[in-house]
């Protein structure tokens, strides 16, 4: 109809010319894009539609709708129609579709929103079990680190034996098993649980054909009180989980500085060990330096007696023996120069007496003997 319209629109003036409304033009293609528009969204649930019915309920809707619409044309009865004219709809059954369609969507809005909150429950799951998992190793690593790493890191520790660290780790795997063991039965006794409570609403389910709508509203009021409870019981539980938080940052805080406070402690310790034993030392050298005190006095005392009976000889006679000491030392240095002297004239004869023993052929003589020979030994 639009495409007739718009063929309308062209009318020929008296002299030949195609006289046209540019605005209604433009107008026109707009109705006719949001038209076609229509009609595609219209095709497009149409077909969403027909692919989820079956051949046999798509044969039977064409059969209904051909037989509605040769009911529903007044004049046209007899007439035969194409099989393309019999497969159109009516309007009332495009409303039934669109609220077919509309209430399968909403259906599948429903089911694509409960699984995606089972998702996002799972990923919270995961992410809680993350953070408890997170925590447990940051727990494992800082006991680790106080009972082993500390040690070996320490220089004065380095002879731990392995031994010591293979038990810490046997050890800590018997306290998982413990607990994998304790966990297994509390699920088992969760899934007793779970049999017994299935079995009791299988039970209410059988009795529930007999129940009023008293007893409805009854439970109704009942499943409040519980939500109720349930939601105080996840706010106390969200509020222990932040003080749980808090707990364990200030129980780091307080590890962090016992940690700093048992190091300053081992430092303390060995310095007190070194000032023990510098105090050892100096007590050594303070007995060593009585004793050589002792030594002194007794040596103090003995130069003290000395002292008190020394006498001091008279100046006169002081002088005269400083005169014969002076003599003696004058006579010494001319005994020695002569001595000198003789041992020059020695050794000129002897020089003298061998040039002629070689001269005579006869071998030179040592010094002693040539001595003699020259009549020089006595001089």
């Amino acid at each position: 109809m639009l495409l007739f319209t718009l063929a309308t629109m062209a009318e020929t003036t008296g002299d030949g010319q195609i006289y046209t409304d540019k605005k209604q033009l433009v107008k026109l293609v707009e109705d006719l894009k949001r038209y076609n528009a229509a009609q595609q969204a219209e095709i497009d649930m149409f077909e969403r539609y027909i692919s989820r019915q079956d051949p046999q309920t798509q044969s039977e809707s064409f059969e209904t709708a051909s037989q509605v619409e040769m009911a529903t044309s007044p004049g046209r009865r007899t007439k035969v129609r194409s099989p393309e004219r019999q497969q159109l709809l009516t309007l009332e059954q495009k409303c039934d579709i669109a609220k077919s369609m509309h209430k399968q969507m909403t259906e599948d809005l429903k089911r694509a929103k409960k699984h995606s909150e089972k998702e996002l429950d799972n990923y919270k799951a995961t992410l809680e079990e993350a953070d408890i998992h997170l925590a447990e190793v940051k727990k494992e690593y800082c006991q680790f680190d106080r009972d082993i790493g500390k040690a070996l890191r320490d220089k004065k520790c380095m002879t731990m034996s392995a031994e010591k660290v293979i038990r810490y780790i046997e050890n800590k795997v018997k306290a998982k098993e413990n607990l994998v063991e304790k966990l297994h039965q509390k699920n088992a006794g969760l899934l007793a649980y779970k049999k017994k409570l299935q079995i009791q609403l299988k039970q209410q389910e059988e009795m529930g054909e007999g129940l009023t709508a008293l007893d409805f509203e009854q439970l109704k009021f009942g499943n409040m009180k519980c939500r109720k409870r349930l939601d105080e019981q996840n706010l106390k539980h969200m509020e222990l989980k932040l003080l749980a938080g808090k707990t364990l940052h200030v129980l780091n805080s307080e590890k962090e500085k016992l940690q700093t406070l048992t190091h300053e402690s081992d430092v303390l310790s060995s310095d007190i060990a070194l000032r023990t034993k510098l105090l050892v030392k100096i007590e050594e050298e303070t007995k060593q330096a009585e004793k050589e005190r002792n030594k002194a006095e007794v040596l103090n005392r003995k130069l003290r007696g000395q002292l008190a009976d020394f006498q001091v000889p008279h100046v006169l006679q002081y002088i005269k023996v400083k005169e014969s000491h002076i003599q003696l030392q004058k006579s010494v240095r001319e005994w020695e120069r002569k001595v000198e002297i003789a041992e020059m004239s020695l050794k000129t004869y002897m020089k003298s007496w061998d040039k002629l023993r070689i001269a005579a052929g006869a071998r030179p003589i040592p010094g002693r003997l040539a001595a003699i020979d020259a009549g020089l030994y006595g001089f």
